[in-house]
């Protein structure tokens, strides 16, 4: 991308945030500086409702005291607890085996090296785990540590390429691309006004294009017929 597709896209992205957040709402960041807690609950939130996620997650921390008891658990017991976010088997593996290979306080697994990386050295060192990626990772550096990063989960994906803000076929060269786009200090308004955006307008299969602001701006050729779809439906 050219310093000048860089500009242009920026500043589409200063126009439009405003925009979307008539509709979204603007956001307050929570920094929970729980890194290793955020990156159990990423873990969990994976192909699958927030409910079911943040429960699978409030039932782990009633059982587990200690995220050194969830590592050192048998395998069953931390399956068990997390049977509402899906997929528990793989899931037990994944948050057992980051655990494990998490450097430890006092026996209790830590992420407080992450202090000392920087935004890019951070996301290596955590998508190397196995079965964390780097949505989790950036989930980690934002939510937990109050970085400067946009994680892209599908809707960010997706509304990210409707609006011409990138132009990629997968979520981690979207991540790459939208990085330098964004303006400084405002990767988490970015990423939770394009996830609401998604769930709440531009939905995968049918967007709400007869509301949305940006109407002119996407680049989905369909968008005249989901609008007319609506209009029609709403008529009756």
């Amino acid at each position: 991308m050219t310093p000048a597709m860089t500009d242009e896209r920026t500043r589409k992205i200063e126009r439009i945030l405003p925009l979307i957040e008539e509709i979204t709402g603007q956001p307050e960041l929570d920094v929970n500086g729980d890194p290793v807690g955020e990156l159990v609950a990423t873990i969990l939130s994976q192909n699958t409702t927030d409910a079911n996620s943040r429960r699978a997650y409030a039932t782990l921390k009633e059982r587990f005291s200690m995220w050194a008891e969830v590592r050192d658990a048998a395998h069953e017991d931390v399956e068990d607890a997390i049977q509402t976010s899906g997929l528990a088997p793989t899931k037990t593996q994944t948050i057992q085996s980051a655990l494990t290979r998490l450097e430890t306080a006092g026996g209790e697994p830590s992420l407080s090296n992450l202090d000392g990386m920087t935004d890019d050295d951070a996301i290596r060192y955590l998508s190397s785990f196995k079965g964390v990626g780097v949505k989790t990772a950036a989930c980690v550096l934002v939510f937990a540590l109050g970085r400067d990063v946009c994680p892209v989960d599908t809707h960010v994906h997706r509304v990210s390429n409707r609006l011409g803000l990138v132009k990629t076929t997968a979520r981690d060269k979207t991540f790459t691309e939208l990085a330098p786009i964004i303006p400084k200090g405002e990767a988490y308004r970015a990423h939770v006004a394009l996830v609401r955006f998604g769930r709440l307008v531009c939905a995968s299969q049918r967007p709400k294009c007869h509301v949305c602001p940006l109407f002119d701006e996407c680049g989905v050729e369909e968008r005249h017929d989901f609008a007319a779809y609506h209009n029609a439906r709403d008529s009756n």
